[in-house]
């Protein structure tokens, strides 16, 4: 069918304006054809497909409707180096987060350009940018020629989970090329009635004092300057036991009675000297008065005088050695051979090794009391670690065996290595007002080996290890995102944070391996 001039006019506008359309088109970067449904979230679907990149499949969305007023759009789809390639006309920009060499020391942001089906030169290109995380920091973004592509000056650290905006620019052309990059490697979506649910604590990172401790292992032992061994110290026989094993006592109580030959003889004996006493000091001062009246002869007085002496010593001997066994020269109307046998001190009677009808030795150990309300911990050193131990320093103690803990004074270090075991033993006194600290009881003794104040610090269970990674669960808009850290000084509930986070920062202290489960399920762990 022939067409008219005016058709064909009609036909060459339409054209026109179509291909005028088509020049004015942005870089949304990251985003969907209109064909694929639009303008979705950030995302990074199946990344690392060659194990050597951070980048998405083509495909990952960004909505950038707000950015771009005129409504234009650009389409991305994956490069032939694995990135995300963007289109303009005839100019292509490929974008990819490549695993740097260890030269390189980390991932860099890479960017190659082609325009007309052919490669441009890095040294005709211009870019720079930003990069904001999730976290909220901003960091700049300068390129620079390596080889065939650009690539970002500094590494890009982890987690990759950012906005880039870059803009690209031909030494040709005076218009730049807009281009936005999204990704959320390791973020992990929660609504506020998930985090409830799941019971999560929210902490915030801040300063704190550290105090690093070394630990040795340790056993609860009796106080041995309040511990007696309770012995009779005269041979005898068990008429009668008052104490029982576990039994508080008191200074004196009676806690058996013996019957004692031998005790018998002794009390004999000082009453024997006793009444010698009584005679000589009698015939003294009869001998006295006749001498003094010139009756008697001075030899006579002077015999009278040494019995006397004599008399006085044989019963101070008696007596004494009656108290160095513990009993009374008066048996106070009850058999000469009762010998009671009571408690030196307040304490608890922990070893009973009598019983009733039993003939015990004078040196038989029959009672051991202790007094529980203090106790000693022992524990070894090695002697790598004896200067980090010193007498008057105050330890932490810690038994696995129940949730108990205390503080308590090193009261006594060991001059000398054991023989055997070539390590030096240690003694802490440790107040037990509610007898909960038991001898035989195994804990642990923690002593303060340096204390510092830290500018960030988070709860230790916050830490969870991805991969080779430690991370904290760091809290963002619409969730939480893994950020890997590095730690440095801990006393067991606070760790500091030497590097990867920044005071005032939220994150996930209790429950924080229920997100680490949540990002396992998505996909999204990412180690190297």
């Amino acid at each position: 069918m022939a067409i008219s001039s005016k058709q064909k006019t009609s036909i060459a506008i339409i054209l026109a304006s179509g291909a005028l359309a088509g020049a004015a088109l942005i870089f949304t970067g990251g985003g969907n054809s209109a064909a694929e449904g639009g303008h979705g979230a950030h995302t990074e679907a199946a990344a690392h497909n060659d194990g050597e990149h951070h980048d998405g499949k083509a495909g990952a969305a960004h909505d950038d409707d707000a950015a771009h007023g005129d409504g234009e759009h650009h389409e991305s789809s994956t490069g032939p180096n694995g990135g995300q390639l963007f289109r303009q006309g005839d100019t292509s920009v490929e974008v990819l987060v490549a695993e740097a060499g260890a030269s390189e020391g980390g991932p860099r942001m890479r960017i190659w350009v082609a325009q007309g089906g052919k490669a441009v030169a890095p040294a005709g290109i211009k870019v720079s940018g930003q990069l904001q995380r999730l976290t909220g920091e901003k960091e700049p973004l300068g390129f620079r020629p390596a080889g065939s592509y650009l690539q970002s000056e500094a590494t890009i650290a982890e987690p990759h989970a950012f906005d880039a905006s870059l803009n690209v620019t031909l030494l040709d052309s005076n218009a730049p090329i807009a281009i936005k990059l999204g990704k959320e490697e390791g973020r992990v979506e929660m609504t506020p009635g998930q985090i409830q649910g799941a019971g999560l604590t929210l902490l915030a990172a801040g300063p704190a004092r550290i105090e690093a401790t070394v630990s040795f292992p340790g056993e609860i032992r009796f106080n041995e300057d309040r511990t007696a061994h309770v012995v009779p110290r005269v041979a005898g026989v068990v008429e009668s036991v008052s104490a029982n094993l576990g039994q508080q006592v008191k200074k004196g109580d009676l806690l058996a009675v013996l019957a004692s030959t031998a005790l018998s003889d002794q009390r004999s004996e000082l009453l024997a000297a006793q009444k010698r006493l009584e005679l000589a000091e009698s015939t003294f001062q009869r001998e006295k008065k006749l001498w003094e009246d010139k009756i008697s002869a001075e030899q006579d007085y002077l015999a009278a005088r040494t019995a006397l002496q004599e008399a006085r010593i044989a019963t101070q001997n008696a007596t004494q050695k009656l108290t160095a066994i513990g009993a009374s020269g008066n048996a106070g109307g009850k058999s000469l051979n009762r010998f009671e046998l009571r408690a030196p001190f307040d304490g608890t009677v922990v070893e009973k090794h009598l019983a009733l009808g039993e003939a015990v030795a004078a040196d038989a150990n029959v009672f051991t009391i202790s007094d529980l309300s203090t106790v000693w911990a022992e524990f070894v050193i090695a002697p790598k670690d004896l200067d980090r131990v010193r007498v008057g320093e105050k330890v932490k103690i810690a038994s696995t065996a129940f949730d108990g803990k205390a503080e308590g004074t090193v009261s006594y270090v060991g001059s000398l290595l054991g023989q055997q075991t070539r390590t030096a033993t240690a003694r802490v006194t440790l107040p037990n007002p509610k007898m909960a600290w038991r001898p035989g009881l195994f804990v642990t003794v923690g002593v303060t080996d340096s204390s510092a104040e830290v500018p960030v610090a988070i709860d230790a269970q916050a830490l969870q290890s991805i991969g080779e990674q430690q991370v904290v669960f760091v809290a963002v808009p619409g969730g939480f995102l893994a950020q890997p850290v590095k730690t440095g000084r801990s006393d067991g509930k606070l760790v500091e944070i030497s590097h990867g986070m920044q005071a005032g920062w939220k994150y996930v202290a209790g429950n924080s391996f229920v997100i680490k489960a949540e990002l396992g399920k998505a996909g999204a762990e990412h180690s190297h």
